[in-house]
């Protein structure tokens, strides 16, 4: 754990402005800073960065947040990985705190990719140094057109053809070669320790970091007893059903293009990213794993899978297709010419020609399915109703109920076979599943809790008619403002009194918290921290841990540029400032809030009495429910005469 003093120095020393500048062409506006959005597609700046409070905003996708926050959304980092990134930036040093036996772990796992990155230069200094490695491995690399920077990219390697090379070097520095043995590097036989890899071409195995995690080698000799691949066995740091080879050199290029092009082998990364073609990766040695398409996601849903023509290949696309799609990826399908494979074909016909292969001949996962298995059943009614059934139980995998009606329909059409039956034929698949999952479970297992995107889309539905079955939006419209005025100005006091803002709010929102569930979570972090007699600043809620607390604390507050001091100091325009006319602004929120929660209530008790007239018009339950609107009308009538404010609303 990072200790918060730690957190802090970290924090205030992150420039917002630097750490988006890394990744975004921003320039001046006002006060703020502006570009191009880096999460969504756009041609007019919308995201807007403040130096000031050290925040962002897109006004187009709605993304925001702190520093910390940028880096999690954009690199894809956890938390502490965020942190250490921009620690590492300033020059902030980060003693971790850590259990006895965590200092343990973490010590064990370092010394393991400490071996590694020592055995990685070791077969680095092999292939570009030595006699052998550059004769052999060298020569190999070259002759398949990789330039040198692709091979310094990739970090490639020699394996020298001995089997002491690396276990006498190793000897020599002091490393402790039972880490070597536990990492794959060197094998035992009785006694005697001897190198695993020997005469091969090496590719190393990278995290999201950049640290090496394992390698593969590639056998260069003739020899018909040897494996073309070997790869390090699994250990404490290395899983290869969760890795991707060449994710790390790729994740940028696949976020960019919002696509991920999967393919076989390690050379196939290669030769496509010397083509230009820089968001293609591999499975390390397995075949396609849920770990894996979820590691993919983290960075795009869409996912293009580029296979060999042979029929080996074809059996490969087709088991990948249904792990991809029951995990809610989208994926098309390139298949190429028979006898191909992508590191020989993009080296056949060149980069552009790959790049319109990619764009033209890649089919969507039913029509490479429907063609594929319908000429093997052409003439065939059996055959044909065993693809129907083959392609709808790919269907019943995708979780999206939409986007499964879209395939139906598509399925229908193209198989000549009503939407109906498809459709029944997918939900009797999807029950199934379903029966036989409760079968395997023990016990029930606790709801995963929903998505912060999934609590937004129904605090704030698309259709405003949809808005007040959830919360009413004028409601949410001031509970938006109040919050802002919270997280901002609540340490602030006002009047002679020197009441603080927080105290005021205070007073109406616990007697009426917001109803949006997203506004509660920050008003009760707000009050807790008051509790403890702390009146927090818009910094703490900005650069807060809990990433959904900065989101939302950032998109309440207005990212607008700051008036200029120069309106002042060169045309000696003078404007108001926010803090001279809080007392007013907040005043007015708390009447207009009140006035808002009153109707509301209003007409939650009318249409309560509306629903008991219908049942039982005698009901004495009736006349109580009067009486409360009758009370409530008065309370309105009262507010909107004290301060001279009519509100008018009509309720969906």
């Amino acid at each position: 754990m990072i200790p918060p003093q730690t957190v802090a120095q970290i924090i205030d020393a992150a420039d917002i402005e630097d750490v988006v500048g890394n990744f975004v062409d921003l320039k001046p506006r006002g006060s703020n800073r502006i570009g191009l959005c880096p999460f969504h597609n756009e041609k007019t700046p919308s995201f807007s960065v403040s130096p000031s409070k050290g925040i962002y905003k897109c006004f187009g996708c709605g993304k925001a947040g702190s520093a910390v926050n940028f880096l999690m959304e954009h690199e894809k980092y956890t938390y502490p990985e965020a942190l250490r990134w921009l620690g590492e930036r300033y020059n902030i040093e980060i003693q971790e705190i850590e259990s006895k036996e965590g200092k343990e772990q973490k010590k064990a796992r370092d010394s393991l990719f400490l071996i590694n990155e020592f055995a990685r230069d070791y077969f680095i200094q092999n292939l570009m140094e030595s006699d052998e490695g550059r004769k052999i491995g060298l020569s190999y690399f070259k002759e398949r057109g990789y330039r040198e920077e692709i091979i310094k990219k990739f970090e490639l390697g020699y394996a020298m053809d001995s089997f002491e090379a690396l276990t006498n070097t190793a000897s020599d520095k002091s490393y402790n070669l039972d880490l070597l043995l536990k990492l794959g590097l060197i094998k035992q036989k009785e006694t005697r320790k001897y190198d695993f890899f020997r005469g091969r071409v090496m590719f190393p195995i990278h995290n999201l970091s950049g640290k090496v995690l394992a390698f593969a080698g590639r056998v260069l000799k003739k020899d018909p007893k040897a494996a073309k691949y070997v790869n390090s066995p699994e250990s404490d740091i290395y899983n290869k059903s969760a890795v991707l080879y060449g994710m790390f050199q790729a994740r940028r290029a696949i976020r960019e293009q919002d696509r991920c092009l999967l393919v076989e082998g390690y050379t196939d990364v290669l030769s496509l990213f010397q083509a230009g073609i820089e968001n293609a990766v591999a499975s390390s040695g397995t075949s396609l794993t849920v770990d894996q398409i979820r590691l993919i996601n983290r960075f795009t849903p869409n996912v293009t899978m580029l296979y060999d023509g042979d029929s080996a290949g074809v059996k490969a696309a087709l088991r990948g297709v249904d792990l991809i799609l029951e995990q809610g990826l989208n994926v098309r399908i390139a298949q190429l010419p028979d006898g191909e494979d992508p590191d020989s074909y993009v080296r056949k016909v060149g980069a552009a020609r790959m790049q319109e292969y990619l764009s033209n001949d890649s089919k969507d996962f039913i029509l490479f399915k429907a063609n594929l298995l319908l000429k093997e059943a052409e003439g065939d009614p059996i055959k044909k109703a065993g693809v129907v059934n083959s392609i709808v139980e790919s269907i019943s995998l995708i979780p999206d109920p939409i986007k499964r009606s879209i395939y139906i329909k598509e399925c229908s059409s193209l198989l000549d076979v009503s939407e109906e039956a498809i459709a029944n034929a997918s939900n009797k698949q999807r029950s199934n599943k379903r029966k036989k999952r409760q079968q395997s479970v023990a016990a029930p297992t606790e709801q995963p809790s929903p998505t912060a995107e999934a609590v937004k889309a129904v605090i704030l539905p698309e259709n405003p008619n949809a808005a007040a079955k959830v919360v009413d939006r004028g409601i949410q419209v001031v509970e938006r403002e109040l919050l802002e005025v919270l997280i901002r100005f609540g340490h602030t006091a006002l009047g002679e009194s020197e009441e603080k803002v927080a105290d005021i709010l205070r007073k109406t929102l616990d007697q009426f918290p917001p109803k949006a569930p997203l506004y509660l979570s920050l008003y009760e972090l707000y009050t807790k921290e008051m509790d403890e007699g702390r009146y927090r600043e818009e910094g703490f809620f900005f650069h807060h841990q809990e990433s959904l607390i900065s989101k939302i604390a950032v998109d309440v507050c207005d990212v607008r540029a700051d008036v200029s001091e120069n309106w002042e100091k060169k045309h000696r325009i003078f404007t108001p400032k926010e803090e001279e006319k809080l007392d007013k602004r907040v005043m007015d929120l708390v009447n207009r809030y009140r006035l808002l929660c009153l109707q509301d209530l209003k007409a939650e008790k009318e249409a309560e009495m509306m629903r008991i007239h219908k049942e039982d018009p005698t009901s004495d339950e009736i006349r109580l429910l009067m009486g409360q609107c009758q009370q409530i009308s008065t309370w309105i009538s009262e507010l909107s005469n004290s301060y001279g404010t009519v509100i008018h609303r009509e309720r969906k």
